[in-house]
């Protein structure tokens, strides 16, 4: 597979695998972005398989389930990230009492997303400034370690996501993200921050807390 370089030379080790979810409401579509991880003990490198745009107006159930499927076909080690803010709780309740995914409660991270300094994790549940996710995207992209894939149909749409976004963010002060998660066409990039921010962190994967990792 042919992949759009925002990448590097990083010695591959065993890959992991993520799913970021973005749910979508009354005028955004919600967007599911693969993400492999793979590293060489001291760099992840990023890549994105599959993205998946679901069109407006699917309904949750009918996106819970087809998410579940691709979850319970997927390697073992996949985790799935969910933004879990505000009607997203919900949305994270019927993954964990669907039947094809009993027994991955473990492999469903729910994400709140908040514009604090500090993560924490309660009940479940990641509190996540939204400063570490643009963060962890900031990193891959500046480090060129984020690849796409090529030959997908939504990758234009998530390059040019990623290029206003690397925009935007250049364009505010350090910690002021202007309008980014607040404008529109931007679903697939939380997905994929989302799944990033999951794969480089050391309470969500436990090889990286054996002190051979560093982001």
């Amino acid at each position: 597979m042919n992949f759009r370089d925002f990448d590097d030379d990083a010695r591959d080790l065993e890959p992991r695998f993520y799913l970021g979810l973005d749910l979508g409401q009354a005028q955004d579509p919600t967007a599911l972005v693969a993400v492999e991880r793979r590293n060489d003990l001291q760099n992840a490198v990023c890549s994105v398989p599959a993205i998946t745009r679901y069109s407006l107006g699917t309904g949750y159930p009918e996106i819970v389930s087809s998410v579940a499927e691709k979850l319970a076909r997927a390697p073992r080690q996949t985790k799935l990230v969910i933004d879990g803010t505000g009607v997203g709780r919900a949305v994270v309740d019927l993954f964990l009492r669907h039947p094809s995914l009993s027994g991955r409660s473990s492999d469903i991270i729910p994400v709140t997303i908040t514009a604090g300094d500090s993560e924490s994790r309660e009940d479940g549940y990641w509190r996540v400034p939204k400063r570490n996710l643009v963060g962890v995207v900031q990193v891959l992209l500046q480090s060129k370690r984020l690849k796409i894939a090529e030959n997908l149909p939504e990758t234009p749409t998530l390059v040019s996501e990623l290029q206003n976004f690397k925009v935007k963010i250049t364009a505010a002060a350090n910690d002021t993200y202007g309008e980014w998660r607040e404008g529109k066409h931007d679903d697939l990039v939380l997905a994929v921050a989302l799944a990033c921010w999951a794969s480089t962190h050391p309470g969500v994967n436990a090889e990286f807390r054996q002190g051979t990792f560093r982001r």
